[in-house]
C-alpha cells in the first residue's frame, strides 16, 4: 500500500518565536467562540492518592475509573428520575489491589530463587545495583517500599459481560494483568489473570515466540534473565471494537457470535493480542493469543486504530515510545471474518528527539472535502500535540502530520477526546485545560483552541487527570490543592470533579438530533437536561415544540421515552422537600379517620366523603406510575379539598400525571404491537416462552377511543390464524374433542365440563387437582412426556412444550 506521508508532513516549528506566533493566532481563533466551564456537584472525594499514568477513563456505560493508590474507583453515574435533588446521582464501588505481590514466572521456582540470590549478591556493581533497583524483579520491595495501586485501567466496548456492559482492565504496579466484572452491581469479580496465563504459555513455549527463534540462554545469565521479565511486563493494554462474525450450526442455522481484542504492550516491544468470546465469562472465553513483534525501544503507548473504507474494515495497533517514534503496526485478523491490515508498518514519526509520547488518541472522523471516512491520530508529546491525519485514495494510505505548540508551558499530563465531534482536551499540572477543535482544509486540518482555567471554576488545584463523558456533556477531573500564599498544602486530599462542556440547549438539541436513540447510552445529556429542568421547574418551550414535531413525523418510541422523562422529571421539581430525613422512622401515633373511629356515628355521606379523599391521594401518589409525591403535598391536596377548591401547584401536579399515563399507555400499546408483530411472524419465540396473545389483542381492542389501523389488521391476521388451529384434546369421559372457547374451563359438546389449568392451558380431567391461581403464566419447567400444545389463549402460535402437573399449583 502506498504511503504519501512526504509530500502531507510538515515539520514543527519547536522554537520560542513559533511558539509566540503559535498562541497569538490561537487567541485571535478562539475570540469568535468561548466554552462557559460551570461546576458540577458532587465532587467526589478519594480515599487514596491517585496513581499511574492517565488515572481516569470514562466508559461508554457511563462508570469512571480512577487509579488509586490502594484501589480503583469506580464511579457510576445515574440518571435518577425518582430524585429531586440537583446534584449527580453517583454510585460508587470499588476494584480492591491484591494483596500478594505478582511474581512474573520466569522459570522453575527453585532456580529463580538462586538466580535472585546470586545476582544480588554479585561483586559487579552493574548487577547487583540494577537487580535491586529493578521493581520488576523486586516488587514486593525488601528494603524499597512495596508496589501498590494501579498503573493503568482500561474499559471495554458497551456489550462485553454477561449483562451486556463494560469489562475492566486493570494493570497494577506490579505488572499483574487482569479483567474484572460487575455482574451484581455492589461487586467487582475478577474473571482472568491474563499475566499468569501469559507466562505459563511462554513457559511451554521454552520463552521463544515461534519455532524457528534461536534457543534461549540459561537464567543464571543475567542479560536472559532481564529479556524474560521484560517480554511479560505489560505497560499499556487497549481494547479494540467489536467484531461480529457469522458462524454455521449443526443445522445449517446461522448466528452472530461477537468477539472483542485486547491489545497488551510489553516493555520489550511485543503486543500480545487476546480475543475474546461474547459475553466474556471467564478463561473459558479466550479464543487465542497472538504476539506480534513492533520493533520500538522503549515503547511507552498504545492505541487500535480502526479504520473503514468501502464496506472494508481495516486495524492496526499505534505504538508510541519514550524517545519519540510513532507508528502503526499491522495486526493479522484472519481469524475474524471482514477485517483487513496494513501489509506493512506505517511510520507516523520517526524522530528520536526524545520526547516521550504520553497518550495517544485515534478518532473516526469524516472527511467533508473529500467525502470520505478518515482518521485522525492525536498524542501528547511533552508540552505539545501531535496530530496525524489518515485517509485512503486511490494512490493508497495518504499520511499529513505537524505539531500544536503553544498549549501549554508544563508537560501535558492527560489527554482525552470527544470521538463524536473529535474535540480533543489536554490538561497540565498547573490546572490548565485546553479544548482543541479540528477544522478541516483542502489539504489537511487546522485546530482551534481555546484555554480552560479550572481556577475559575474550582480555584486554586493541581490536575493529575481528566476524561470526558461519551456525549461529551461532562469532563470529569482529579484535582488537589493548589498553592496557597506561595506555600504549597501540607496534606493532598484527592478528588475527582465535574465540569459541564455542553449548555442545556447542545445537550437538547444532540438528544433530539442522536442516531443511537438509546437515553440509556446518553446519561451525561439526560443529566444536562435534568439540571435544567429541576432549577427552573418547567420544559422550554422550544424543547416542547420540538419533540412534539418529531414524535408527529416519526413516531419512534424514543422520543415518546424522551417524552416521558421530561414529564417525570418536571414531576419531581414540582415535589416539595420532605421536612424530615426519609430514612428516619417516625414516633408519631398513625391519624385514624374520626368516621372509623369506635363509640362515633358515621352517615353515608361521611363513609363516602372519606372514600374520595382516600382515592384522590391514592391517585396522586400512584408509585407505580413511576412518580413519588410527599406527604406535605398529599397534606396539601387533603386541605385543598376539604374546603373546596385545588391549589394551581396540586392541580398542575394532577395535570402533569394525566400526561404521563398517556404517554405510558401510549408506550404500553406500542411494546404490545411490537410482541404481536413477534408472534404473528414467530421469528423469535423460543421453547417454554407463553405470550398471552388473546388478552393482549382484546386489551388493545377495548378501548374505542384508540383507533390504530395498523394494531387492527394485526389482530385481524392473527384471530385468523388461531381460529385455523385445532386442538387435540379430548374429554376423558365421551371421547368428543374439547374446543378451545374459555381459558377458565373447557365444555364439550355432551356437556361435560372441565376446569382449566392457567398455567398449561390443559383441561384438568383429573379428579385430584387444584385450581391454578396464577393467570396467563406458563410452567417453566417441561418434561419429555410433556404435550405438544398449539398457541390457545395465553401461548403463541408456535409449538411449546408444557408440563401438565408441574403447571397444577
Amino acid at each position: 500500500m502506498a504511503a504519501a506521508a512526504a509530500a502531507g508532513r510538515e515539520e514543527p516549528p519547536l522554537g520560542l518565536e513559533a511558539v509566540v506566533e503559535e498562541a497569538a493566532a490561537a487567541a485571535a481563533a478562539s475570540a469568535g467562540f468561548r466554552l462557559t466551564a460551570v461546576r458540577r456537584e458532587p465532587a467526589v472525594r478519594l480515599q487514596h492518592g491517585a496513581s499511574g499514568l492517565e488515572p481516569l477513563a470514562w466508559s461508554e456505560d457511563h462508570r469512571v475509573s480512577v487509579s488509586t493508590a490502594r484501589s480503583i474507583a469506580v464511579l457510576e453515574q445515574l440518571s435518577d428520575v425518582h430524585s429531586g435533588g440537583q446534584d449527580m446521582v453517583i454510585h460508587r464501588t470499588a476494584v480492591p489491589a491484591p494483596a500478594a505481590a505478582c511474581m512474573l514466572k520466569v522459570g522453575p521456582k527453585k532456580e529463580v530463587a538462586e538466580c535472585k540470590e546470586k545476582f544480588a549478591s554479585s561483586v559487579d556493581p552493574t548487577v547487583s545495583q540494577t537487580f535491586m533497583l529493578d521493581r520488576v524483579f523486586n516488587p514486593e520491595g525488601k528494603s524499597l517500599p512495596p508496589m501498590r495501586g494501579f498503573k493503568y485501567s482500561s474499559w471495554s466496548p458497551l456489550g462485553c459481560d454477561a449483562n451486556g456492559r463494560c469489562l475492566l482492565a486493570a494493570l497494577t504496579m506490579d505488572n499483574r494483568l487482569s479483567i474484572h466484572a460487575n455482574l451484581n452491581r455492589l461487586q467487582w469479580v475478577q474473571l482472568v489473570d491474563l499475566t499468569e496465563l501469559y507466562g505459563e504459555r511462554l513457559l511451554e513455549a521454552g520463552y521463544r515466540l515461534c519455532k524457528a527463534d534461536t534457543p534461549c540462554g540459561e537464567l543464571g545469565d543475567f542479560p536472559e534473565f532481564q529479556r524474560r521479565h521484560s517480554m511479560q511486563a505489560p505497560v499499556r493494554m487497549e481494547w479494540s471494537g467489536i467484531c461480529t462474525t457469522q458462524q454455521v450450526k449443526h443445522n445449517n442455522e446461522c448466528r452472530d457470535v461477537g468477539s472483542v481484542l485486547l491489545a497488551v504492550l510489553f516493555e520489550n516491544g511485543n503486543i500480545a493480542v487476546w480475543q475474546f468470546q461474547l459475553p466474556f465469562l471467564g478463561k473459558e472465553s479466550i479464543t487465542s493469543c497472538n504476539t506480534v513483534e513492533s520493533g520500538i525501544s522503549s515503547p511507552s503507548v498504545l492505541a487500535w486504530w480502526e479504520y473503514e473504507h468501502n464496506n472494508r474494515k481495516m486495524s492496526g495497533l499505534i505504538v508510541g515510545s519514550a524517545y519519540g517514534p510513532v507508528k502503526i503496526i499491522p495486526v493479522n485478523l484472519k481469524a475474524v471474518k471482514g477485517y483487513f491490515t496494513l501489509r506493512q508498518p506505517v511510520v507516523l514519526w520517526q524522530e528520536m528527539d526524545q520526547l516521550p509520547v504520553h497518550s495517544i488518541k485515534c478518532i473516526p472522523l469524516y472527511h467533508p472535502y473529500q467525502k470520505c471516512s478518515c482518521s485522525l491520530v492525536v498524542a501528547a508529546r511533552g508540552p505539545y500535540v501531535f496530530w496525524c491525519l489518515l485517509l485512503i485514495s486511490k494512490a493508497g494510505l495518504n499520511v499529513h502530520n505537524s505539531h500544536v505548540t503553544g498549549l501549554h508551558s508544563l508537560p501535558i499530563v492527560s489527554m482525552t477526546a470527544d470521538k463524536q465531534n473529535g474535540t480533543v482536551y489536554t490538561c497540565s499540572s498547573d490546572g490548565k485545560v485546553r479544548q482543541l477543535i479540528p477544522i478541516f482544509t483542502d489539504v489537511a486540518l487546522k485546530f482551534e483552541h481555546q484555554l480552560i482555567k479550572l481556577s475559575e471554576v474550582f480555584g486554586c488545584v493541581r490536575t493529575h487527570g481528566i476524561a470526558v463523558s461519551p456525549c461529551g456533556a461532562y469532563l470529569a477531573v482529579i484535582t488537589t490543592e493548589g498553592m496557597a500564599n506561595g506555600l504549597h498544602p501540607v496534606n493532598k486530599n484527592y478528588q475527582v470533579q465535574f465540569v459541564t462542556l455542553k449548555t442545556f440547549e447542545e445537550a437538547a438539541a444532540q438528544l433530539l438530533e442522536s442516531s443511537v436513540q438509546n437515553l440509556f447510552r446518553q446519561v451525561d445529556l439526560t443529566d444536562l437536561v435534568r439540571w435544567k429542568i429541576l432549577k427552573d421547574k418547567h420544559i422550554p418551550q422550544f424543547l416542547q415544540e420540538a419533540l412534539d414535531k418529531k414524535i408527529e413525523s416519526c413516531g419512534s418510541t424514543y422520543f415518546w421515552r424522551f417524552k416521558l422523562f421530561l414529564l417525570r422529571i418536571l414531576y419531581q421539581s414540582m415535589q416539595k422537600t420532605p421536612s424530615e430525613v426519609t430514612w428516619r422512622p417516625s414516633h408519631e401515633d398513625a391519624k385514624i379517620l374520626v368516621s372509623d373511629s369506635p363509640g362515633m356515628g358515621s352517615t353515608e355521606d361521611d363513609q363516602e366523603e372519606g372514600t374520595s379523599k382516600q382515592a384522590s391521594k391514592q391517585s396522586l401518589g400512584d408509585t407505580g406510575k413511576g412518580v413519588d409525591i410527599d406527604d406535605t403535598a398529599e397534606d396539601s391536596l387533603h386541605q385543598s379539598s376539604d374546603s373546596g377548591g385545588r391549589e394551581p401547584m396540586v392541580e398542575k401536579l394532577l395535570e402533569i400525571q394525566a400526561q404521563i399515563e398517556a404517554v405510558e399507555m401510549h408506550l404500553t400499546r406500542e411494546h404490545m404491537k411490537r410482541v404481536l408483530g413477534e408472534v404473528y411472524l414467530h421469528t423469535w419465540i423460543t421453547e417454554n416462552t407463553s405470550i398471552p396473545t388473546r388478552g393482549v389483542c382484546d386489551f388493545l381492542m377495548s378501548d374505542d377511543a384508540y383507533d390504530d389501523r395498523t394494531a387492527r389488521v394485526l389482530i385481524g391476521h392473527i384471530l385468523k390464524k388461531m381460529n385455523k388451529q385445532t386442538f387435540p384434546e379430548h374429554c376423558s369421559l365421551c371421547k368428543e374433542i374439547l374446543p378451545f372457547t374459555d381459558r377458565k374451563q373447557a365444555v364439550c359438546s355432551n356437556g361435560h365440563i372441565w376446569l382449566r389449568c392457567f398455567l398449561t392451558y390443559q383441561s384438568c380431567q383429573s379428579l385430584v387437582y387444584r385450581r391454578c391461581l396464577l393467570h396467563d403464566s406458563i410452567a417453566r419447567h417441561p418434561t419429555p412426556e410433556g404435550k405438544m400444545f398449539l398457541g390457545p389463549k395465553g401461548a403463541g402460535l408456535g409449538l411449546f412444550n408444557f408440563d401438565l402437573q408441574n403447571g397444577l399449583n
